[in-house]
């Protein structure tokens, strides 16, 4: 395997710092931490430069906060300033890492994601019977960080980077699950740290790696062909039912080496005729439905901006964004009349 040094010049040069800051602005331009930042951004850029090339920097505070959708879920979002530090850090070694991840990964990465995901997904369905579909049990929560920065220094070898990365790593960490494995002992799970932040760019990179040898696993050694994976949640389809489940033993091994455990409800065989749920849809191999529980929220939604809208809370603009978006993501299933539907109900007028 290739490896790399002499990076850490390249993270934090002023050119790279600065293309980090317009990544880390889109979307959150009108924020006031991104305001502030870019308010003084030259001076701002070059006390971060010198913090970093000081070896002084610290990452900061996260501030926490659930999401609800499409279920309950802890985001951790870091610092404007620390953000601008992790998009300078995966500009630089992302494309390194990228060439080593299987072609079926579809997350966080250029010309995948869902929708690609579920195409895929679709063209495998005609050629198999049956559907091997896991989830990992809580997989942001329990990434042990030393695993993780051993798997990094695999092809990473600049100790300045190292200790960026090592940094970022430990800025945050989960103690709420507790996980024990053979050869533990009482003290062995406490005694680890273990959780990235579901939230930070640099989480989902991690989330990648960290699975980038049981991608290779499950491809070269146990000679799956059809496999697809979008961060924890993994299928694998085959006419046989019986090799699938001899298949999700070896997979629960290798990821016992990884501190990780299958969902024991959500990692069964299905039939593929039967249709399975799969990132936000119902896949068939002949056809493809939004999950019911993704139209009840959009109706839900609507209901809410047209209420907004009336008292003049958000803009037609704000609503017309929010319809587009999720219009975008039903258009990948047949929603023709669904959408027909949902949309003729609503009324936005002003009161």
């Amino acid at each position: 395997m290739k490896t790399y040094n002499n990076l850490f010049d390249k993270i934090i040069s002023f050119e790279n710092l600065l293309l980090a800051s317009h990544k880390a602005q889109k979307g959150k331009r009108f924020k006031n931490s991104t305001a502030l930042f870019n308010l003084n951004l030259e001076k701002e850029l070059l006390l971060l430069q010198k913090d970093l090339q000081g070896l002084t920097y610290s990452h900061g505070g996260y501030r926490s906060f659930y999401i609800y959708d499409p279920k309950r879920r802890l985001i951790s979002a870091a610092p404007y300033r620390d953000r601008v530090v992790h998009h300078a850090l995966c500009n630089i070694i992302e494309p390194l890492f990228e060439g080593s991840f299987i072609y079926d990964t579809y997350a966080c990465r250029k010309d995948k994601g869902t929708h690609a995901a579920v195409d895929r997904y679709s063209v495998f369905a005609h050629k198999n019977r049956y559907v091997l579909k896991c989830d990992i049990q809580k997989y942001f929560q329990s990434i042990d960080q030393q695993i993780l920065l051993e798997i990094i220094m695999g092809k990473i070898r600049c100790k300045k980077t190292l200790w960026l990365l090592k940094e970022i790593i430990s800025s945050r960490q989960d103690d709420r699950y507790t996980f024990y494995f053979p050869d533990d002992d009482l003290f062995s799970p406490q005694q680890r740290e273990r959780g990235i932040p579901i939230g930070n760019l640099t989480s989902q990179f991690f989330a990648n790696v960290y699975l980038n040898g049981f991608d290779h696993f499950i491809k070269e050694e146990l000679r799956c062909r059809y496999y697809i994976r979008y961060v924890d949640d993994f299928v694998i389809l085959d006419d046989s039912k019986e090799r699938l489940i001899d298949v999700k033993q070896y997979m629960e091994e290798y990821l016992g080496t990884l501190r990780l455990k299958l969902h024991t409800r959500k990692s069964r065989v299905y039939r593929v005729c039967d249709g399975i749920s799969f990132l936000g849809y119902r896949v068939f191999p002949s056809h493809r439905l939004l999950n019911k529980g993704n139209t009840l929220r959009m109706r839900r939604r609507l209901k809410k901006l047209s209420c907004q809208y009336k008292e003049d809370r958000i803009t037609l603009n704000r609503v017309t964004q929010s319809v587009r978006s999720w219009i975008g993501h039903a258009v990948h299933a047949d929603t023709y009349r669904l959408r027909e539907r949902l949309l003729e109900k609503v009324v936005f007028q002003k009161g």
